[in-house]
């Protein structure tokens, strides 16, 4: 006989206290959903205003992430709600489509702001406690274009560039202190926006968020103990 299919055979989270920053996105939201049901104790926040979502045991609302000192804040109080904070999942992000020659200097900017800079601050403020007597774990949410950028989505892909050699240079700062820093890069995700941008697309070559938040909770477990500084490709069928 075989064995049912039960959260044993899921990589545990078991009581682990993780904070998911962007976590009222469609990926935010399969991330907490997935974390909460393989036994993790979530906290999200977000930009937008608070509001309550599946898995999370509180939502922080209107945080500006890449102000040091509004990140500070914000992981402060989840810690206080989680009584301690042993992952980081960095998804808050954002895109934009814009060719060099007919867009802005000011679009790379806002891209490393919203991509790069969230991600730093996020991570600054978390870090003193994660440092403790306990293994800890760091997801970050880049992108497959960081590796090959398409027409127009060069200042997008600079950024989620910027975001996987920080997840490298991170993971060796932090190699022999027990944290692990990894990242994913997804290639298109099934969400209600990109359906609206892309109405031809054969969506069923895209990224299910739920399968994406799947290979993040990996990452958390201790099931990927012996894997940081990796920037893990999920590219559907792309």
């Amino acid at each position: 006989d075989y064995p049912e299919v039960s959260s044993m055979t899921l990589p545990a989270l078991h009581q682990h206290r993780v904070l998911v920053t962007g976590g009222l996105g469609a990926l935010g939201r399969a991330v907490v959903a997935t974390l909460a049901e393989r036994g993790a104790q979530v906290v999200a926040l977000d930009r937008a205003p608070a509001q309550a979502i599946d898995g999370a045991r509180r939502v922080l609302g209107e945080v500006e992430l890449g102000d040091p000192v509004a990140a500070t804040l914000a992981v402060d109080a989840a810690v206080e709600t989680l009584g301690g904070l042993d992952a980081l999942v960095n998804i808050a992000g954002g895109f934009r489509w814009e060719t060099l020659l007919e867009g802005s200097v000011d679009t790379w900017d806002a891209m490393y702001q919203v991509n790069v800079r969230t991600a730093l601050a996020a991570t600054r403020a978390a870090l003193p406690h994660l440092l403790v007597p306990r293994s800890a774990a760091i997801v970050n949410v880049g992108a497959l274009a960081a590796n090959k950028a398409g027409m127009g989505m060069g200042a997008y892909a600079a950024s989620k560039a910027g975001v996987a050699r920080f997840t490298e240079a991170l993971a060796e700062e932090l190699k022999d202190r027990d944290v692990r820093v990894n990242a994913v890069l997804p290639s298109i995700l099934d969400t209600p926006v990109n359906r609206i941008d892309m109405p031809l697309a054969d969506t069923t070559r895209w990224v299910q968020p739920q399968d994406l938040a799947a290979v993040i909770a990996f990452l958390l477990s201790s099931d990927a103990q012996a894997i940081t500084g990796a920037c893990i490709p999920v590219a559907g069928r792309m």
